[in-house]
């Protein structure tokens, strides 16, 4: 009857990995900037679980008596959603995922269009909100769909509501999926009027089936459910998933692992927060970073009333960086942090790969190892 919950506070990044230079991310951030730029951060409850033993963080000391704490990297090439959630649950991919920084191939275009039966306008790797407001109009005129990409390995889609349907659209990124090579096919709905468009909540992601088993595999094919919140079943394709459960942002996501917390009787919860990466990270918006830090803090501290250290297993952790100092709006190749509290963690320190995660997860809820990558951070 154990649990295991993990949190994913996207784009949460602790420090550049060894071969960000490669990826133009040198001496990137995430975390650190973000509390030097706000001011220093004020997380009492992710501060007493060692969040500021972790690395240096303005207005985060220490903790006295930390929970298991450290840093985790990444296996394989990349810094996408996909590559971090698949990572953390033991899935390293062999090759980077084909990106498209200067747009797609005409003949990938050709493609969509006769798919599609609409043309496409953009076609360029962009900000998401500067290219609806660029474009938005003309859309609305033409009925045109708006492309678009960025350094991660994605197509994403941008229509308004009362040009396509949101199920039309998800239909249209669904079909795109079978045809394009890219890690993820995203629909991008809006809506409003020129000058005051709004993403809506019906963004729908639609990713590569995993290339390897994953410990989501693993535990469901045990018998024991898996809970995922948010983007994370769109992430994974629906492997290795029992239960999914809305997350489109974060005031959903964290009601929804609140209510999993209070009434699951045994699983895996694997949950994502969106709204530091999608929100505010891209938009390099740190005031909103900081701010939903601290929404997050005040929910961990609910969720520390709630949990049982001898049946449960909390892991807070990330899967990439969006330092606010970079001089793109794109992801940044970090490590991410992590704190894992559970009866006899010992406050130790802990520094592994992200697959560690999934391992530890594993075991806690099994009591038993798998063949994948990764080793249980558990004593």
């Amino acid at each position: 009857m154990r649990r295991a919950f993990v949190v994913v506070l996207d784009a949460c990044g602790a420090g550049a990995l060894p071969d960000a230079a490669a990826y133009g991310d040198e001496h990137a951030n995430t975390l650190a900037n973000v509390a030097d730029l706000a001011g220093g951060l004020s997380l009492p409850a992710l501060e007493r679980l060692g969040l500021g033993s972790i690395q240096p963080l303005a207005g985060v000391a220490p903790a006295a008596a930390p929970v298991v704490h450290g840093r985790l990297h990444a296996l394989g090439p990349g810094k996408d959603t996909v590559c971090g959630h698949w990572e953390l649950m033991g899935v390293v991919t062999p090759t980077a995922l084909p990106t498209y920084p200067r747009g797609f191939p005409d003949a990938q275009l050709a493609e969509l269009r006769a798919l599609w039966k609409r043309d496409v306008i953009g076609n360029e790797a962009a900000n998401g909100v500067e290219i609806v407001d660029r474009l938005g109009a003309e859309h609305l005129r033409t009925g045109a769909l708006i492309v678009y990409t960025s350094a991660d390995s994605v197509l994403q889609v941008a229509a308004h509501e009362d040009v396509v349907a949101e199920d039309d659209l998800h239909a249209l990124c669904a079909a795109a999926r079978e045809r394009i090579d890219v890690g993820r096919v995203i629909a991008r709905p809006f809506r409003g009027e020129p000058g005051a468009f709004a993403r809506t909540s019906g963004r729908r992601d639609y990713a590569l089936i995993p290339p390897a088993r994953s410990y989501l595999q693993e535990i469901s094919e045990s018998g024991i459910p898996v809970h995922a919140v948010g983007k994370v079943n769109d992430v994974f394709a629906g492997t290795g998933i029992t239960h999914c459960h809305a997350g489109a942002d974060n005031a959903t996501a964290l009601a929804e692992v609140t209510r999993l917390i209070t009434g699951l009787g045994s699983g895996l919860v694997f949950a994502n927060l969106v709204d530091t990466d999608q929100a505010f990270g891209h938009r390099k918006d740190v005031e909103g970073f900081a701010r939903a830090l601290r929404e997050i803090d005040v929910a961990v501290a609910g969720w520390l009333g709630r949990l049982d250290p001898e049946r449960d297993l909390l892991v807070l952790t990330a899967d990439h960086g969006v330092d606010p100092l970079h001089p793109g709006s794109d992801h940044t190749r970090e490590h991410v942090p992590l704190l894992a509290a559970f009866a006899g963690h010992g406050g130790r320190r802990h520094d592994g790969p992200m697959a560690d995660v999934g391992a530890s997860c594993l075991r806690w809820l099994t009591g038993r190892d798998a063949q994948l990558p990764g080793e249980s951070f558990l004593p």
